[in-house]
C-alpha cells in the first residue's frame, strides 16, 4: 500500500478508541492482497473473528515451528473448522525429529538459538511472505507485549514496507476475555513459543 508515515501517523490518531472492525474494514477496503499470521497463541480468536466479519477468505497465514503443545492444535483445528479459515500453513524444512537429534531447542544466551530461530520460524515466514506478496498484514500485536511493541501503533510499517495493521493494539486482556465470552469463542493459555521462551522477548519477526 502506498503510504507515508505522516499519514500513518495521522491514521493512528484518528482510530485509537476505534473498533477493531472499523479498523479492518478500512485496511480491507484499501488493500490489495492482505493477509494475515496467526500462530494460534492465545487471544487469536479475536483477531481471527474480526476479520473473518469483513473478509471471511482472507488468507490465513500459519507459520508452524513443529513445537506446538498439544492444546494449541486442538485449538487451532478448532477454530480453522470453526470460521472455515482459509488457512496456508508453512513449515520448517526440516523435521522437528531430525533438529532434535542435531540441534535440540538451544537456551535463548546460547548462539545456536539463533540459527534454531531461522529455521523454524524465519525461514517459512519470509517463504510465506515471497509467495503471497501482500501489501497489508494483519497481526495480534498489542501494547505491553514488548518493548519493541511498545513503540509501535495500530498500523506501522514493516521493514520491507508492507503495512501492518494491528486492530486490538490498545485493548487489555481483560477487554478481550470480554470480548472472546460474548461471542462464545475458545481461548487457549497452553501455549508454548520456543523462539521466545520469555513472554516479553522478541521472536524476529516483527523487528
Amino acid at each position: 500500500m502506498d503510504i507515508t508515515e505522516a499519514q500513518i501517523a495521522e491514521l493512528n490518531r484518528q482510530f485509537k478508541g476505534s473498533a477493531p472492525e472499523g479498523v479492518i474494514s478500512w485496511a480491507i477496503k484499501n488493500a490489495q492482497n492482505p493477509v494475515v499470521t496467526t500462530n494460534f497463541r492465545p487471544y487469536e480468536a479475536a483477531l481471527l473473528n474480526a476479520l473473518a466479519a469483513v473478509k471471511n477468505d482472507i488468507k490465513v497465514i500459519w507459520c508452524d515451528t513443529g513445537y506446538n503443545t498439544r492444546d494449541t492444535y486442538k485449538h487451532a483445528t478448532e477454530l480453522i473448522e470453526q470460521m472455515t479459515l482459509n488457512v496456508h500453513l508453512y513449515v520448517p524444512k526440516q523435521t522437528t525429529a531430525h533438529r532434535d537429534l542435531l540441534l535440540g531447542i538451544p537456551q535463548i544466551d546460547d548462539p545456536e538459538h539463533a540459527k534454531f530461530t531461522e529455521q523454524v520460524k524465519l525461514e517459512p515466514f519470509r517463504r510465506a511472505m515471497k509467495e503471497h506478496q501482500p501489501d497489508v498484514w494483519f497481526t495480534n500485536l498489542r501494547k505491553g507485549q514488548t518493548a519493541l511493541r511498545d513503540s509501535l501503533d495500530i498500523l506501522s510499517l514493516s521493514g520491507d514496507g508492507i503495512l501492518k495493521v494491528s486492530p486490538f493494539y490498545h485493548w487489555s486482556d481483560a477487554q478481550l476475555d470480554a470480548y472472546l465470552a460474548a461471542r462464545k469463542l475458545p481461548n487457549e493459555h497452553n501455549y508454548y513459543d520456543p523462539t521466545k521462551v520469555l513472554a516479553n522477548r522478541e521472536c524476529g519477526l516483527h523487528t
